[in-house]
């Protein structure tokens, strides 16, 4: 890889950073420390097991965070204290008016699903942001847990030039909007899989586990996929190593790269 290959290097949890076109956008960002407790709501939390490999400050400067939803092991105190509030931030409509009114976030733009933002990079590059559907848990369960979206991120040059489709899953469970990505994206470069089978008191799932990561990969048949989300809190459940052994049993551990934390490899 040279400087100027597009990239994805893996922070922790289900924060990346992609690198493309000169653009640099941060995913999910998640900053808590090993021990520090995320939390989830509903008076519910989740230890971090995990140390996250760099500091906001040493993946400076970001050019805009595209969060899938409103949890604490996707956006901390950590985070909000360190992360310039000047950052510009797409996600959903509930986490971008919670954004702008309590965590100092002015530039938060919310979306509903289909919807696109765009962003401007250097040397006209720019990304386009889609939100995707996404359900955190079986309905009508749902109503417990912050709304999540998935994103289609397209860097694109100035003349027009597709750079990368990446999709990335937020947390989601497999269910009937996954078919309609692939119906109306077409291909995408890249998947980002939230997976680690996310398990709530009372045996809630509320992530995908290895069964339903593979079945997304199915669905929305990638190009090339990279699993996060899985080992670093407490609630994860489905090890990587189960969703490493359905993608060998379904003919798909060619396709699917797996990254660990602080490494980079091809967008």
């Amino acid at each position: 890889m040279t400087g100027s290959d597009p990239t994805l290097s893996f922070v922790g949890t289900a924060t990346v950073l992609l690198r493309c076109g000169g653009m640099r956008v941060l995913t999910d960002p998640n900053f808590l420390h090993r021990g520090q407790h995320a939390y989830l709501g509903h008076g519910l939390t989740s230890r971090r097991l995990t140390e996250p490999y760099w500091t906001p400050e040493e993946l400076a400067p970001v050019d805009v965070v595209v969060l899938s939803h409103l949890h604490g092991d996707h956006w901390d105190r950590e985070t909000r204290r360190r992360l310039p509030g000047t950052t510009p931030i797409v996600t959903t409509r509930h986490a971008s008016k919670r954004l702008q009114s309590r965590h100092g976030f002015p530039r938060a733009v919310g979306l509903d699903t289909w919807e696109s933002h765009t962003v401007a990079g250097p040397d006209g590059v720019t990304l386009r942001v889609t939100a995707l559907p996404g359900r955190h848990a079986p309905r009508p369960l749902g109503r417990l847990l912050p709304p999540v979206m998935g994103s289609l991120l397209e860097f694109t040059e100035a003349d027009g030039t597709l750079l990368r489709r990446v999709y990335v899953s937020g947390d989601t469970l497999v269910f009937d909007g996954l078919a309609d990505i692939r119906d109306r994206v077409g291909e995408i470069d890249r998947a980002v899989l939230h997976l680690g089978g996310t398990t709530l008191p009372g045996g809630l799932v509320v992530t995908m586990d290895a069964r339903q990561g593979m079945q997304a990969l199915e669905i929305v048949s990638p190009r090339r996929a990279t699993p996060v989300h899985y080992d670093d809190y407490t609630v994860f459940k489905s090890p990587l190593a189960d969703f490493v052994a359905e993608v060998e049993r379904h003919g798909w551990a060619d396709r699917v790269d797996l990254v660990d934390r602080g490494d980079t490899i091809p967008l």
